[in-house]
């Protein structure tokens, strides 16, 4: 038992193999439900959600506090997607998945790159467009993940450390690709544990607390170890306010004790 978070590119034919991956191992496949479930419980137009997960943060964005906006829906996401994963036997396909698993002991977090020449023909026949033009989307797209993940985590998605797993489709093939990844989600070092599954409890309070939290704090950061919170900020806040957020806080079940600190928080 484990959860399989594959980071692809376009036309990387990764959903194929998260979707040969899932059959194989009688899994569940997740990609585009994270958005609808995120969608309906914070009652957000799809659109939004889309673009705040995919599209690179603009100028104007890197420069005000827009980017709490952005920031918002994307905390929103994570909580989407963490419950779902918490219910282990599952893989995700898509972007940033690994950024919000990474310290959960039996998640095996995995990339799928392809040949670009490859990528280059796929996307020239799906969309009917030439070469240069089809080339063109492939860099911009690739480059838009890179500096979304950037801006919000400082984490290049092109780095092969972060992952347990990095994949080239060209000599081997979807089937290769799948068969090594099925191998790897039943070694030991993958199978959920108590311990593993806790953490990842942890992860799903912290961020359902983030959630609830953030339209009153823009910059509120979340801990969570065992039912116990902490939560930190940069803000100044005045007693009221520190007394919203520890009764907002308590609201969320599962939580069963706060500390409100007037600093960023470090894992």
């Amino acid at each position: 038992m484990a959860i399989i978070a594959i980071s692809r590119g376009s036309y990387s034919r990764g959903k194929d193999v998260a979707e040969r991956v899932a059959e194989r191992l009688g899994y569940q496949c997740i990609s585009r439900e994270v958005i609808i479930e995120a969608s309906r419980e914070f009652n957000i137009p799809e659109i939004k959600l889309h673009r705040a997960i995919h599209d690179a943060p603009s100028i104007l964005e890197k420069l005000t506090s827009i980017t709490y906006g952005r920031e918002k829906y994307i905390s929103y996401f994570e909580t989407a997607l963490l419950r779902l994963l918490q219910k282990d036997n599952m893989v995700y396909h898509g972007f940033a998945g690994h950024f919000f698993i990474k310290d959960v002991p039996h998640a095996l977090k995995v990339r799928i790159i392809a040949d670009m020449e490859d990528r280059v023909r796929l996307e020239m026949a799906r969309e009917g467009i030439p070469r240069e033009h089809a080339w063109r989307n492939l860099v911009r797209a690739d480059e838009e993940r890179r500096k979304w993940s950037l801006h919000l985590y400082g984490i290049d998605t092109g780095d092969p450390s972060l992952y347990d797993l990095v994949l080239l489709i060209k000599k081997l093939s979807v089937d290769n690709a799948v068969d090594g990844i099925c191998h790897c989600a039943q070694l030991d070092t993958f199978k959920t544990t108590f311990e593993s599954q806790k953490a990842l409890d942890d992860l799903v309070l912290a961020a359902e607390v983030k959630a609830a939290l953030l339209n009153l704090i823009p910059d509120i950061k979340v801990l969570a170890k065992d039912g116990r919170v902490a939560l930190g900020t940069t803000l100044t806040l005045g007693p009221l306010q520190a007394q919203e957020l520890e009764k907002i806080a308590r609201s969320i079940s599962g939580v069963q004790s706060i500390e409100v600190k007037l600093s960023n928080l470090e894992g």
